[in-house]
């Protein structure tokens, strides 16, 4: 079952659409597999507070979700990570939707991606959080 974290773009004025996203290009497209207890998230060029939010909102929201759902999260797309202290802090406390317990797997490349990880993981004091090169490597130690 599919999600999208996207909120409606209008397709009718392309030009005027220079700084927003394409409408097929949503921030956060998430899939959750009950059967395995998982969601794999993945995250687009740009990732902002409030497109967390909305993929936290939709995931929440959605019938098949649990908190002890275990996530893997691929950033290795994003290019620009627009994030502040006070928003990973807001973000780790009050918005994450998953049990502390939970699995959670980050796919990064960058060392931004890699430095937006590891500061969530530090604010949730997670143990069970590791951050992967790639999505085959993450998959395999959510099974584990």
């Amino acid at each position: 079952m599919d999600g999208l974290g996207q909120q409606r773009v209008r397709e009718s004025n392309e030009s005027s659409r220079s700084h927003s996203r394409q409408a097929h290009e949503p921030p956060v497209r998430f899939t959750i597999d009950a059967n395995q207890r998982l969601v794999i998230a993945r995250f687009g060029k740009r990732l902002t507070a409030a497109d967390i939010q909305v993929y936290v909102q939709n995931l929440r929201d959605h019938p098949s979700f649990h908190p002890s759902f275990s996530e893997i999260a691929d950033i290795s797309d994003v290019k620009e990570l627009p994030l502040e202290a006070p928003d990973f802090l807001r973000l780790a406390d009050s918005v994450d939707p998953f049990s502390i317990e939970s699995k959670r797997a980050f796919v990064a490349k960058t060392n931004v991606q890699k430095h937006a990880a590891r500061m969530h993981k530090i604010l949730r004091s997670q143990r069970n959080f590791e951050i992967f090169q790639t999505l085959e490597q993450a998959k395999l130690w959510i099974a584990s």
